[in-house]
């Protein structure tokens, strides 16, 4: 019996601190709201002044008057030079249908410079481009660029994550270290540059 008459006294003792909590921070916020903010000893807010004074002094009307600029012909009066018109632009050529001009070159050089070999590590091949680019953007954190690229397998495109290109296998080992260092497993590509 005792035990009840405890428990009820701890619920009552619950309310009245609560109502009485209560009642004080209403009365702090009626005070705070009622009262005008007091300002502090020493400390003023600045006067704005009622009218704006231009900040570039008016010039005497004798000096000669300098033209508005007009931003949206920023090149008003000039020329472009002349030699500017007889270079050939490969973009205005390319856009009007022109193709670029092939210089001579024997049957050989074309031949070899073909033929030569780039490397290519890559680190992954996946069949989503989602995946692949999670991959590429885990290696740009890590520092490292890296270039997706598509290619088609047995009808399915797969996406691959490269670095590179290099001119050398010797060139790849640092990298290859390095994603090696990182748990992932680096392939070297060789490859024929087009």
């Amino acid at each position: 019996m005792q035990s009840t008459k405890e428990f009820g006294g701890t619920i009552l003792g619950l309310i009245l601190g609560l109502t009485l909590g209560l009642v004080l921070a209403l009365g702090v916020a009626f005070y705070l709201s009622k009262t005008p903010p007091q300002e502090k000893p020493g400390i003023r807010a600045p006067n704005l002044p009622l009218t704006i004074k231009p900040a570039i002094p008016v010039e005497d009307e004798s000096a000669p008057a300098i033209p508005p600029l007009d931003l949206n012909k920023p090149l008003q009066g000039k020329k472009p030079a002349s030699n500017a018109e007889d270079k050939a632009d490969p973009i205005r050529d390319i856009a009007n249908g022109k193709k670029p001009e092939q210089k001579p070159a024997d049957a050989k050089g074309a031949e070899a410079k073909n033929t030569e070999p780039v490397f290519f590590v890559q680190v992954g091949a996946f069949s989503k481009q989602a995946e692949a680019d999670a991959q590429k953007a885990s290696l740009a954190i890590q520092g490292i660029q890296a270039q997706l690229s598509d290619a088609t397998v047995d009808g399915n495109i797969v996406w691959r994550v490269r670095i590179g290109p290099f001119v050398t296998a010797e060139d790849t080992k640092s990298i290859t270290n390095k994603l090696s260092s990182l748990g992932l497993k680096p392939t070297i590509i060789r490859a024929n540059k087009s």
